[in-house]
């Protein structure tokens, strides 16, 4: 039997952060704003006003923090890529300031013998594209694969793993049907979409690593246990189904490169259905009434 408290040869320990919850100085050295930078100044949807102009500084102070990583004695470190510091409309035009900071960051990583492992998308989207439809817009798959091609193409010769996107059920969910995350938006249509260009953004960008560099690439699910509320069929039913929309809309599509029949089939927004109010993260017990709330 295997030893449960033993990890792994060859596992990592690390740390792991996103660009817009970190870095500060959104609009520095030409970059564009993102969704983020647009959405925490809509009055009333952020506590205090809170913004991340400041946040923890790391992009004047990344120098130090690599230096606490070192002294924490961490062997990797995941962080995101603000796609508005790289491309600040979003397409076209590179900012060589903005790919700039995450070369010396990836460099300097690599000299204290720490592994950077960057993230593509951790939620923070150009406003430029946000005013285009953003991730409801059928035409950001190649727009994302583009940008990956850019980081790629600087970045890829000496980083050996990547992650596409951080969380898509969050975009997809609290963007586009709790309306607590951006563009704030309250449409389970939307957001059925969103998740449909979420995962054809992910494999678009996949191609594009395996043409331009050598390593792993991946992405990140936060998934969920969906347990029925009682012993009914009803409640079994509303579990079935949420586990579709939390879980297996992304493991199986990833996994197999087809949807889930219910999610292609006929009868999609009864499929998808479940409770508005819960926001992903945690072992959830689903009932058939809260699941009709949202139908």
């Amino acid at each position: 039997m295997a030893n449960l408290g033993r990890f792994p040869d060859g596992f990592v320990w690390g740390a792991a952060t996103s660009a817009y919850q970190i870095e500060g100085s959104p609009l520095a050295d030409g970059a564009g704003p993102s969704n983020w930078h647009r959405f925490v100044r809509l009055e009333g949807v952020i506590e205090n006003g809170d913004t991340g102009d400041l946040a923890c500084d790391h992009y004047r102070l990344w120098e130090k923090d690599v230096e606490l990583m070192r002294e924490l004695g961490l062997g990797a470190y995941r962080f995101s890529i603000a796609w508005s510091r790289v491309l600040p409309e979003g397409r076209g035009a590179v900012n060589p300031r903005g790919l700039d900071f995450y070369a010396r960051l990836v460099d300097r990583l690599l000299e204290n013998d720490i592994v950077p492992a960057p993230t593509l998308y951790h939620w923070d989207l150009p406003a430029a594209l946000e005013d285009r439809g953003g991730w409801a817009n059928a035409d950001i798959p190649s727009w994302f694969q583009d940008y990956a091609q850019v980081v790629f193409e600087r970045l890829g010769d000496r980083v050996p793993m990547w992650a596409t996107l951080n969380e898509p059920v969050l975009v997809s969910h609290a963007g586009h049907v709790l309306g607590i995350h951006p563009p704030g938006h309250k449409s389970a249509s939307e957001a059925a979409a969103v998740a449909r260009h979420l995962l054809l953004a992910h494999g678009a960008a996949v191609e594009a690593y395996r043409g331009t560099a050598k390593g792993k690439i991946g992405i990140v699910l936060n998934l969920e246990p969906r347990v029925p509320a009682s012993g009914s069929t009803a409640d079994a039913e509303a579990a079935r189904r949420a586990d579709i929309y939390y879980n297996q809309q992304y493991l199986h599509t990833l996994f197999t490169g087809h949807w889930p029949v219910c999610v292609s089939g006929r009868k999609t927004p009864n499929a998808f259905a479940v409770s508005s109010s819960h926001t992903p993260g945690n072992r959830t017990r689903t009932s058939a009434h809260s699941a009709a709330d949202a139908e």
